[in-house]
This record gives structure tokens, sequence and C-alpha cells, in this order.
């Protein structure tokens, strides 16, 4: 894929190309070898329009009256995405989400490997979590170095998560999942992703707020 292509692509289109890839997953698993924008917008409860103006992003054209060959369309999406080819991770925090995310099968559907994950709780130290190795912290950025891995997973507290991205920094890491409740400071040229529980459930709760406000007397009965 080329990579003007790639970033031509908006995150929301991105993030909703996520959702139809997990879709498009779950069809193949059923026995499905077409899928049209109009089947897809009603499993997904979005607009046609809005999902044919995403998948012109995949390059593909659909045939009219029967739509897009269903591996061929999963295939483009994960070129998109960058999904068609497996890249290493190292996760640093072992705690419960850390735990959950080394744990997380569909990781390796979407061409992500988690190849250890590191703490400093000398009782996780030396074990293996899902399959996972639970390394020493300090041995991250000798292994990220010697493994050319690219991509840090960041699950620790946010008291400690700059000087964890700073080893991370250190070994090479390009691109951080940053899970933890920080703003990190990192160069310019390196991506991080933010994923913020608190702001995802603060949206939820305020939708949850506003349908409870337009409900009538008769539905809250």
């Amino acid at each position: 894929m080329d990579k003007s292509i790639f970033k031509a692509v908006p995150q929301p289109t991105l993030r909703r190309l996520a959702q139809y890839h997990h879709r498009l997953k779950q069809l193949e698993a059923m026995g499905r070898d077409t899928v049209s924008c109009t089947n897809l917008a009603a499993d997904l409860k979005l607009a046609p329009t809005q999902i044919r103006k995403d998948l012109e992003f995949s390059a593909l054209t659909g045939q009219a009256g029967v739509g897009f060959v269903l591996s061929d369309l999963i295939h483009s999406i994960e070129a998109v995405l960058g999904w068609d080819n497996t890249t290493d991770a190292v996760l640093a925090g072992a705690g419960s989400l850390g735990t959950a995310l080394l744990g997380y099968e569909r990781f390796t559907q979407i061409g992500l490997n988690i190849v250890a994950g590191f703490d400093i709780d000398g009782t996780k130290v030396g074990l293996k979590i899902h399959d996972k190795a639970i390394l020493p912290l300090n041995k991250l950025t000798n292994l990220v170095q010697r493994m050319k891995i690219k991509i840090g997973i960041l699950t620790v507290p946010a008291e400690v998560a700059q000087t964890v991205t700073n080893l991370m920094l250190a070994g090479g890491i390009r691109a951080i999942w940053n899970f933890a409740p920080i703003i990190l400071e990192t160069p310019a040229d390196i991506v991080v992703e933010n994923v913020s529980l608190a702001s995802s459930y603060a949206v939820l709760s305020n939708r949850l707020l506003e349908a409870t406000k337009t409900q009538t007397p008769a539905q809250t009965t």
C-alpha cells in the first residue's frame, strides 16, 4: 500500500474500516462469498452512502447487483489499515489491562504480534501470561533494539508512563499505543495513539443522559 494513500485516509474512516473488517470476517466465517454496501450498512446500522464513500479507499469496485467479493474486500481493507503484514510489538505493564491485551486473540487476525510483556513486579517477571513471556522492565530497550520492534503498547500507571516511554524510544520504538491516562512527551516524528477509557465512558454516559431526557413519560414507566 502506497504510504501517501494511507496518509490520505481520514481517521474516522480508518476506525469505520476496522468495524467493516470485523463484520466481514464474521460473514466469511459464516460461509458468505459476497457482500453489498446495503447489507453491510444494515448489519452495522450505518448509512450505505457512508460505507460506499469509505470503501472507495480500498480501490475496489463492487459489481452491480452483487456487491464485493468478500475475500477481496477483506484483503484490500487490511492493506489500507496496514494489517496485511504481521507487525511485532512489546507491551509494558502486565496488570489487569495489560494481561487482557496479551490474551486478546483478535490481534493475530489484524496482524499484531505482541512478542513479550514487561513489568517491574517480581511476582510477574519470569511468568508466561497467555503464552507471552513477562520480562523485567530493564530488559525492554535491549530487546526492542535487537528485534527491531517499532510498536510499543503502554499499560502502566500514569506516574511511570513517561519513564517507560523513554525506554521504548531509546530502543527505537516509532509508534506508541498509549493506554496510560497521561499526555506523553515524544519527538514530533513519533506516532502516538492515546486511548482514554474515561473519555470513552464520558461519551457513553452523556449519550445515555440525553437519551433519558428525550424519553416520554410513557417510555420511562
